[in-house]
């Protein structure tokens, strides 16, 4: 469900549940400097937000590939005056070769490798593994639910990935070992899985961090 307001900006149900839980980690593991890449940005809900909490020393760049949804990033944008570390949203399909933004210190992306054919996932670790190469080290926060040790976390998740697959049969819950494997050809290495509230996760990958 979605909420509308008269300028513009779009806000989700499921946005206003999970924003506190991830900007709680963010907090954590975000560094208080740089440029972070956020992948399908949606209405811009959670751009918003997080700038509004996180330091000012910390640039977000949002992005998304369905440029119908831009407006609504802009209205954010401007409902919190246009901050200098809020950029205007890029048009990114984590798909294209390259992507339009050569560096980043950090990339976020939440809710999408289940909602999108597993080649997007693919798509994104090689990207992440290009832009995050500068970086000492580059992190991957990636948030959603994941099949672990080959099972569900719950019947709520099971009955999800049944709902997504009949939805568009390229779409499903994705395996923790799969997507750790398909990050690792990219330099990614998992650091942490942090629990979060509906049995999600947020993953965190590094990318130069030595062992």
């Amino acid at each position: 469900m979605s909420l509308r307001y008269d300028d513009g900006r779009v806000s989700t149900a499921p946005g206003e549940r999970n924003r506190d839980p991830i900007l709680a980690v963010l907090k954590d593991v975000l560094p208080a400097r740089g440029r972070v890449l956020e992948i399908a940005s949606g209405y811009g809900f959670h751009a918003a937000h997080f700038v509004a909490h996180l330091p000012p020393g910390l640039i977000w760049q949002p992005s998304e590939p369905e440029l119908e949804k831009h407006e609504s990033i802009l209205a954010w944008r401007s409902h919190l005056g246009a901050p200098a570390n809020f950029l205007p949203p890029l048009s990114l399909d984590v798909h294209a070769d390259p992507w339009p933004l050569e560096r980043a210190d950090a990339v976020v992306c939440i809710n999408m490798i289940h909602a999108s054919p597993w080649s997007t996932c693919l798509s994104l670790m090689r990207g992440c593994g290009r832009v995050l190469a500068g970086a000492s080290p580059g992190l991957l926060l990636l948030y959603g639910p994941f099949v672990i040790d080959g099972r569900y976390t719950s019947p709520s998740d099971e009955a999800f990935d049944r709902d997504l697959r009949a939805r568009d049969p390229s779409w499903g819950i994705r395996s923790l070992d799969e997507v750790t494997r398909a990050a690792a050809e990219h330099g990614l290495t998992l650091r942490e899985r942090r629990p979060m509230p509906a049995n999600n996760f947020v993953l965190v990958f590094t990318r130069g961090e030595r062992a």
